[in-house]
């Protein structure tokens, strides 16, 4: 007889539920990481050290597969899909450090709505009037949030912009990815975008190099593993759990940055930020939703030609 784990034992969704809340914990610990090293170690130096860390978390891979990891017919994507990466990670470490951590985090859950207008104009997908409209609501909480020309702590600036942009980047990567999954496997992409990025991350890390004090770099490397946790969690969530109930569960990640911003840099939301946060979440998920249910009629079509094909 084979043992089974307690998890085991638990629904799909449930185990995806754990791995999701694992990934939204992971993400807090290295977005307050950059955010209390931010003094000392610029944006650029610290999206060296997240790289190095997914890095040298993947070389048992690369050692073992060898030529196989970097097998691909499509570099160009893999060059441009971590170049995106690497500079989106830098500006959303720059908005972190500038910003309150719950700002920056509702902030970043924008990917989501850039992901309607590039799947119609890259991936040449179908885009109904109700994916539209609610990113066009979705992007409405982000002027809600940001309140062009009001005062407050998150009225536009420079680091609002920069996780915008960042958000945009990650959503052509993310873009990139659903072209590239059709004939690579994740493995492949993972090590692609972890050598890559770390060679990206190299000129800007020299740049503004300075060696870290014994104690700031544990909690360098902590914050780069970190950040190799957080996509592991996740992408194990989404496999385990269905997506549509998955996707609603990763906002947790606006209560726990919320309160890791109270406690330790005693940050308070502004109402705005609030209310802009809630239209954006629930814009997104509203188009999440969506997703799901185009991916489940385009399934139940294709077996029904397939029925009907062998049918006598």
């Amino acid at each position: 007889m084979t043992a089974t784990t307690p998890a085991e034992g638990l629904a799909p969704n449930v185990r995806g539920a754990l791995w999701m809340l694992a990934s939204a914990l992971a993400f807090t610990v290295m977005t307050t990481l950059v955010k209390f090293l931010g003094a000392d170690y610029p944006p650029a130096l610290q999206t060296f050290y997240r790289q190095a860390a997914g890095f040298a978390i993947l070389l048992p891979v690369i050692a073992r597969h060898r030529g196989a990891a970097f097998a691909t017919t499509r570099p160009g994507i893999l060059l441009f899909r971590s170049s995106a990466g690497t500079i989106g990670l830098i500006l959303s470490f720059y908005a972190f450090q500038k910003m309150p951590l719950a700002d920056a985090n509702a902030l970043s859950f924008t990917r989501t709505l850039w992901l309607v207008p590039l799947a119609a104009f890259v991936v040449r997908e179908k885009v109904g009037p109700l994916r539209i409209g609610a990113a066009l609501v979705g992007f409405l909480g982000v002027l809600i949030m940001v309140r062009p020309g009001a005062g407050g702590h998150f009225a536009i600036g420079l680091p609002a912009l920069a996780m915008l942009a960042s958000s945009f980047l990650f959503a052509l990567t993310i873009t990139g990815m659903k072209v590239m999954t059709r004939d690579h496997s994740p493995t492949v992409l993972l090590v692609w975008a972890a050598s890559l990025g770390l060679i990206f991350a190299l000129p800007g890390a020299v740049l503004a190099w300075r060696w870290p004090a014994p104690m700031d770099l544990v909690l360098l490397c902590v914050m780069g593993a970190m950040g190799t946790v957080t996509q592991a969690c996740y992408i194990q969530g989404m496999s385990i759990g269905d997506a549509g109930a998955m996707a609603p569960i990763d906002y947790i990640r606006l209560v726990f940055t919320t309160l890791a911003g109270l406690v330790l840099f005693h940050e308070i939301p502004g109402l705005p930020t609030m209310i802009g946060a809630g239209v954006v979440v629930v814009s997104t998920l509203f188009i999440t939703w969506r997703e799901q249910v185009a991916v489940k009629q385009a399934r139940a079509a294709i077996a029904m030609e397939r029925a009907l094909s062998e049918a006598p």
